[in-house]
């Protein structure tokens, strides 16, 4: 095959792990630039208070009648609550840190999210609603049940193994690329990329499957504890595909490098003892008889080694020697 159908053979899986690095460092750029549409389109979990009533029993507390008048009360006292711990109408989640803003119309009449802040990143992050929100520990308690506050706590704690699964997959999927360059001279460089891909493969999976299982859960946890407060919770899309794809090339990857280490050798025919003839690119060809042939000419002389009869008997099976043994 030669060194040129190794390099093919490993074409693939050196693409693949290379495509897979690129979708991890796109899960990245979340939330690091506020004016980057593709940045604030990637996000994990994302919480919408655009409609929040900071008080919804304040009508029942003080038996305030239904009408009008009361609706534009509680509304005013919301937005004027709201704009006292300076809530946003939204916020986004990402690795490092989190996005917030407003909604504002766009030219067609429609609304379209405005970012206007991003925190500072940080390893290890986990969006904590009561220090974002600026609520001390008495409205904490107003607005978080204990279930969301025991999920919260679990939160906080896998978001940190989330983190460390990102950081090993990035390094091992570009000691991946690095050790894939042995693979082009010898199926023992594709042996030891393949140990590589396995343990990359195994942390790519391990950080996808942990951020969408862990922000499933925030998710309902959320709707369901701040539903009456009109504050809704949803889960990101893009920011999960790229995560999955990740996932997809690198299991790709680690599948072709496998079979470049059991298959595809870079030795050349030549070096194996494969000659080809120019005649039809046979591999052996038929040594000449030491013996010259044994024929009669036209003169009734014979060349080579004669054959006389053994037995001089007529019979079916006539047995030859060589004459003068």
């Amino acid at each position: 095959m030669g060194k040129l159908g190794r390099f093919a053979c490993i074409f693939a899986p050196m693409a693949m792990t290379i495509a897979s690095l690129v979708c991890l460092i796109v899960v990245a750029t979340g939330g690091t630039n506020k004016d980057s549409s593709v940045s604030n389109s990637l996000y994990f979990f994302k919480a919408n208070t655009s409609d929040i009533n900071v008080s919804p029993d304040i009508r029942d507390k003080f038996n305030l009648p239904k009408n009008a008048l009361t609706d534009a009360l509680i509304n005013q006292t919301t937005d004027a609550a709201t704009k006292a711990l300076g809530i946003k109408d939204f916020y986004h989640v990402a690795l490092w840190n989190y996005c917030a803003g407003d909604y504002k119309k766009n030219s067609t009449g429609g609304w379209e999210e405005d970012v206007t802040y991003c925190s500072d990143r940080q390893k290890e992050y986990w969006f904590n609603p009561a220090d974002v929100w600026g609520l001390n520990n008495t409205v904490t308690d107003q607005f978080f049940d204990k279930e969301l506050k025991d999920g919260l706590k679990a939160y906080k704690a896998v978001a940190k193994w989330m983190y460390i699964a990102y950081i090993v997959a990035v390094i091992t999927t570009a000691a991946e690329i690095i050790v894939g360059i042995s693979a082009l001279f010898s199926r023992v460089g594709s042996l030891a990329t393949t140990l590589v891909s396995t343990i990359s493969s195994l942390f790519v999976l391990g950080f996808s499957l942990t951020a969408t299982i862990l922000y499933a859960t925030l998710t309902g946890a959320f709707n369901e504890a701040l539903k009456e407060y009109h504050i809704h919770g949803k889960m990101g899309r893009t920011m999960y595909v790229w995560a999955w794809l990740a996932v997809a090339f690198s299991w790709g990857a680690g599948l072709f490098w496998l079979f470049s280490s059991c298959c595809c050798s870079g030795r050349s025919d030549r070096i194996k003892g494969y000659n080809n003839d120019k005649h039809g690119g046979t591999q052996y060809q038929r040594m000449p008889s030491p013996m010259p042939p044994y024929q009669s000419d036209f003169h009734g002389q014979q060349h080579g080694v004669a054959l006389n009869n053994m037995g001089g008997k007529n019979t079916a099976y006539e047995p030859f020697r060589h004459e003068g043994v």
